[in-house]
């Protein structure tokens, strides 16, 4: 896959943007911002954003967008805290580790429903059954994907230590690596696991939703200090990003073409993975306390948070839902 770096892709800018579709609002004096994700290979994280930086809806916000896609949730996490970026699009489970630890972020928005997170296994398994005794890799101990494996074995009435072995192996290419070499039997990964599948290297079994029945995927935050400073830039950005989700629901291969450019996907791969988590993509941005709450839970049960703080702590009520 085609990587990116923090200065190849500015949000609003060139004569590309120029051409594009007609703004809805009029301009107004450009505003910087800068909008990080965790990772750049998930189409539900980084979609929303290129896509409303490629139509010109920021611009049309009266926003100069740049895009920064870093190498996890704490690297993106370090730039929010900083004020080098002012809104960061990551995993869900995030605010609760990261403000249990102290850091004084707030959610703003659902930015992916249920969960989008895919168990892909071997061309010769068949079924969730054919898993017990062997190995399924995740990217790290206490990282969502090792919580989900661990869900899952728990839902298959097995035993998460003895019954199954989880495998801490990092990126997705030590997960195919092990995949090939007969290591383990399948990874939990995001809807990226469905561009693997069009290449034929693994095959998605199931979206983990089956293991997670009230869950948030992913979400939008920021620091507290940059809602202070910056509520109003932060709302023109939301409405051009789910402007953008409403093109990606409507306009899935409109909305791939652009995708396919920044995440270094084919525009098939993209919409293979639209077919993952498409259906999660948010209307309005309105944060489920039920799922938020469920979510805590389970972080408390497999030791990732030691204290339940109050979940109205965790989130900036005036961003959602999102006025568009």
């Amino acid at each position: 896959m085609a990587s990116i770096t923090r200065r190849q892709f500015l949000g609003v800018t060139g004569a590309a943007l120029a051409a594009s579709a007609a703004p809805t609002r009029v301009a107004r004096a450009q505003d910087a911002v800068k909008i990080g994700t965790a990772v750049l290979g998930d189409y539900a994280m980084i979609g929303p954003v290129v896509v409303a930086a490629e139509r010109g809806l920021f611009k049309a916000e009266g926003l100069a967008a740049e895009f920064i896609p870093f190498r996890g949730g704490p690297d993106l996490l370090k730039a929010v805290i900083a004020g080098d970026v002012l809104i960061g699009i990551t995993g869900s489970t995030d605010i609760l580790v990261f403000r249990e630890a102290g850091s004084p972020i707030r959610m703003l928005a659902t930015h992916t429903e249920g969960n989008h997170f895919t168990l892909n296994v071997a061309q010769d398994v068949g079924k969730v059954a054919d898993l017990k005794g062997k190995a399924i890799g995740v990217t790290r101990a206490g990282a969502t994907t090792w919580v989900f494996a661990r869900m899952l074995a728990k839902k298959e009435g097995w035993d998460a230590d003895r019954d199954v072995k989880i495998v801490a192996l990092g990126g997705l290419d030590a997960q195919l690596a092990a995949l090939a070499r007969k290591e383990i039997a399948a990874y939990v990964w995001g809807d990226g696991g469905a561009v693997t599948e069009l290449q034929g290297r693994s095959r998605v079994l199931l979206r983990l939703d089956a293991v997670t029945p009230r869950w948030i995927s992913q979400i939008q935050y920021a620091s507290e200090d940059g809602i202070k400073r910056s509520a109003d830039a932060i709302r023109r950005a939301q409405r051009a990003m789910f402007r953008a989700l409403a093109l990606m629901r409507d306009q899935p291969k409109a909305a791939a073409e652009l995708v396919s450019k920044t995440i270094g996907w084919t525009p098939d791969a993209v919409l293979k993975a639209h077919g993952v988590s498409g259906s999660l993509l948010p209307v309005d941005g309105r944060i489920n306390m039920e799922a938020l709450a469920a979510m805590q839970d389970t972080l408390l049960e497999y030791g990732l948070i030691k204290k339940r703080l109050p979940l109205a702590e965790h989130v900036a009520p005036e961003f959602a839902p999102v006025r568009l």
